[in-house]
């Protein structure tokens, strides 16, 4: 077990400050020789973690363990041998395949443990997921940590039979944002711009951070429904963190798709974070709302990079729903590892253009499971009013002032620029969601720019309708908007 020196103190009002060194036991995770195995690592000395400035991911990790820690829910984080982490993880749980299920239960048991109605009684009954996989508690069972209990299991029954529930958050590894919010002018208007139109009787679903309270304040976000975001009773002086990225997200998609119906809900409600088993009772939920688009800007890598289990069950669910399309954030990771779900063939996995527009964003995750790129680095858009304390090196401390509008970096903005432009479209052409998100990607493999992919820009759905007066000042069917003098 790594001790990883974690900076977090808890306020009376939730929210969160990096300011003094605390110690968390978080699991590693090592490769040796080609095979993954637990191992115990120590760091030299609280001393020396003291000498040193938290990083980022030592920053999230401990406002996401505190958080789930509130909620009586244990977290671990599995480490490569160099200190980058390998995926984020429930503790005292796993995924199960129903068709393993007691065949794993009863290999967990083994002699001498509690049987199944001996474990139901003490209320650690396994709990169905969706149909196909199983939450199953390991309290009681002869490998009670979740690492070295799939370690057991795969030797025994081979890799994917059972897996960590993973977190899935808005922050993995690397902001997602990929940047702390930073301070705007006054007068700053949204970058990208609202385009005309489009999203007439579209519905767009975004599980995110929720909605914040005076978010219809803003004209592009009149109408906009959701929940809470920040929960009543908890204080926005200072800004949490976190608080403000649904409302983001939800400006980015309206801009788009202005007249569409947008609804955001406050799943990530801790520091940004969800297990991926909770995660999919929710969007199993949302598709009996009928959305047309279902926005998700988190996601997470996993434990051998091998497929969410959860999501491999809900696609069955999501097959039955016509025309519906999932829009997901490629991570800010900057590397081809998967990331979950958006590495998934059934999503639009979208990455991050640089602020020029002619490269990749350096913290966008690229390779062959992205699906597209689009603007995702300075964009603009509605955030919280009020003062935020930056969480972050190397800006840990530093006092931020907002009136209601913040510049954002990362896929988790690209991803609703995509989902309002596919809303847009659907409202235009008449397609379904999937028709009108593989228009789209048709459209941007056509336009790739060597060396990054496939891209859409703001305002072009497509369909030749892109008129001038978009709000990036100029919008081409065949490009992307581009400033021109002279231009109103």
């Amino acid at each position: 077990m790594l001790s990883l020196a974690i900076e977090v103190v808890h306020h009376d009002n939730g929210a969160a400050k990096v300011t003094d060194l605390l110690s968390s036991r978080l699991p590693v995770s090592v490769v040796n020789g080609g095979r993954e195995r637990a191992s115990k690592v120590a760091m030299n000395s609280a001393e020396a973690a003291r000498e040193r400035q938290p990083t980022k991911l030592d920053v999230q990790l401990g406002l996401i363990v505190s958080a789930f820690e509130e909620k009586g829910i244990g977290v671990g984080a599995a480490r490569f041998p160099d200190g980058s982490l390998d995926f984020i993880y429930e503790k005292g749980v796993i995924l199960v395949r129903d068709a393993y299920l007691d065949q794993v239960a009863a290999f967990l048991r083994g002699p001498g443990t509690a049987s199944r109605s001996e474990a139901a009684a003490e209320g650690r009954f396994p709990t169905g997921v969706l149909p196909g996989v199983t939450l199953y508690p390991l309290a009681g069972t002869r490998f009670p940590d979740v690492l070295e209990a799939l370690d057991e299991i795969d030797a025994r029954f081979g890799p994917g039979v059972a897996t960590p529930s993973h977190i899935l958050s808005v922050t993995p590894v690397y902001a997602c944002p990929a940047t702390e919010p930073e301070e705007v002018p006054l007068e700053a208007l949204p970058d990208p711009g609202e385009c005309e139109g489009g999203g007439k009787g579209v519905f767009i679903y975004v599980t995110d951070t929720g909605l914040l309270k005076d978010a219809d304040d803003h004209p592009w976000l009149a109408g906009v429904t959701g929940q809470e975001d920040p929960p009543p009773g908890v204080s926005m002086t200072p800004i949490p963190a976190y608080t403000g990225h649904g409302t983001f997200v939800a400006g980015v998609a309206r801009c788009m798709a202005p007249v569409s119906q947008v609804r955001v809900t406050r799943d990530f409600d801790k520091a940004g974070a969800l297990s991926e088993h909770e995660l999919v009772k929710r969007l199993g939920q949302a598709l009996g709302l009928g959305p047309d688009v279902i926005n998700l800007s988190a996601g997470g890598t996993t434990r051998k990079n091998l497929p969410l289990l959860s999501f491999e069950a809900f696609w069955d669910t999501y097959r039955h729903y016509k025309g519906v399309v999932l829009v997901a954030a490629a991570g800010n990771n900057s590397t081809r590892r998967p990331f979950w779900p958006a590495a998934f063939p059934q999503v639009v996995s979208v990455g991050a253009l640089a602020a020029n527009g002619r490269d990749r964003a350096y913290f966008s995750d690229f390779g062959p499971w992205v699906d597209v790129y689009a603007p995702g680095e300075g964009m603009v858009n509605a955030y919280a009013t009020g003062t935020y304390v930056c969480h972050e090196p190397p800006h840990i401390g530093d006092v931020r002032h907002f009136h209601g509008m913040a510049r954002w970096s990362g896929t988790s903005f690209a991803t609703p620029l995509v989902a309002g432009l596919i809303a847009a479209r659907i409202s235009r052409t008449g397609e379904d969601g999937r028709q009108a998100a593989d228009a789209l990607l048709a459209q941007a493999r056509a336009q790739r720019i060597p060396g990054v992919g496939p891209v859409l820009w703001p305002c072009d759905t497509g369909d030749c309708r892109c008129q001038p007066g978009c709000g990036c000042q100029r919008c081409h069917c065949h490009g992307h908007c581009e400033s021109h003098e002279g231009d109103s």
